[in-house]
C-alpha cells in the first residue's frame, strides 16, 4: 500500500477513522504492518484465544514480525486441548513473546469462590476472567490486534478495520476476510487445526460455556448456548 502513517516517534497518531478509511480494503498483512509502523512493536499487542481460527491471524502476524507481543487470556476454565494447541503454535510459528494472563486470585476468591459464577452470572464470570485481565494486560500498549470477522455475524457483522478503543486503537485485520480465505491460509501454510475442531467444536472458549454445533448452525452457536449472550465483553466495551 502506498498510504503512509505516523512513525512511533510522531507526537500524534492518525485517528481510528483516518486509519479505517486508509485500510478498509487492505490485506490482513498490510493492516498488521500499518499498525506496527504506527506505534512500534513495544506498543502493539495481538489478542489471541488460540481457538479454532486463531492460527490464521497468528501466521499473518508472525510473518510480519514474530516478536509482536501476543496476549492469551488463561481464564482457568480453558480446555486442555486449547493450552496444548497454544504451545504447538508458539513453536511452529516462532512466536517470541506470548503472554498468558490469568485472572487476579484475589478477585476469584472474592467473586467466584465456588467456581460456579459461569452458571449463575456468565457476564460477571467473563468480566473477572477476561475483561478485567485484558484491560490490565493492555496497559503498556497503544494499539491492539484481534481476529474478529464480519462473517461471524451478530455484533461483528459491521465491524470496521480500525476502531477507537478509548485510549487505544483497535485493529481488526480480518474484518474483511471470508471463510474461504481463512481456509486458504490454513491450506497454504499447512497450519494444524485446533484439536477439538474435528469433533464438532467450531468456536472454542471456556469449557462450561462451549458446546458442539450441528450442521446449519451459526459457527458461534455453541458459545453460551441457550442464553442471549453472544460476546464475552472484551469487544463490547472499551478497555480504557
Amino acid at each position: 500500500m502506498a498510504t503512509q502513517f505516523a512513525s512511533p516517534s510522531a507526537a500524534v497518531l492518525p485517528t481510528a477513522d483516518e486509519f479505517d478509511r486508509a485500510l478498509r480494503d487492505a490485506s490482513p498483512a498490510e493492516v498488521v504492518s500499518a499498525a506496527l509502523k504506527a506505534v512500534g512493536r513495544e506498543k502493539l499487542a495481538l489478542l489471541s484465544s488460540f481457538g479454532t481460527e486463531s492460527a490464521t491471524l497468528l501466521k499473518v502476524v508472525a510473518d510480519v514480525d514474530p516478536a509482536i507481543p501476543v496476549i492469551f487470556l488463561d481464564t482457568g476454565w480453558l480446555f486442555e486441548e486449547t493450552l496444548a494447541y497454544r504451545d504447538k503454535l508458539i513453536v511452529m510459528l516462532g512466536l517470541k513473546d506470548v503472554r498468558s494472563i490469568k485472572p487476579a486470585e484475589e478477585t476469584l476468591s472474592r467473586e467466584d469462590p465456588d467456581r460456579d459464577l459461569w452458571f449463575s452470572d456468565p457476564d460477571a464470570c467473563c468480566r473477572i476472567r477476561k475483561v478485567e485481565p485484558l484491560a490490565r494486560a493492555l496497559g503498556p500498549f497503544s494499539a491492539w490486534l484481534n481476529g474478529r470477522k464480519r462473517f461471524q455475524g451478530n455484533a461483528r457483522a459491521d465491524i470496521p478495520v480500525v476502531e477507537d478503543d478509548g485510549a487505544r486503537l483497535k485493529f481488526n485485520p480480518f474484518a474483511n476476510v471470508s471463510r474461504e480465505e481463512l481456509e486458504a491460509i490454513f491450506t497454504r501454510a499447512k497450519l494444524p487445526r485446533h484439536p477439538l475442531a474435528a469433533s464438532g467444536f467450531r468456536s472454542v472458549g471456556c469449557m462450561p460455556c462451549t458446546s458442539r454445533t450441528t450442521e446449519g448452525e451459526d459457527e458461534r452457536a455453541g458459545r453460551w448456548r441457550g442464553r442471549a449472550k453472544t460476546e464475552c465483553g472484551i469487544h463490547t466495551m472499551k478497555t480504557s
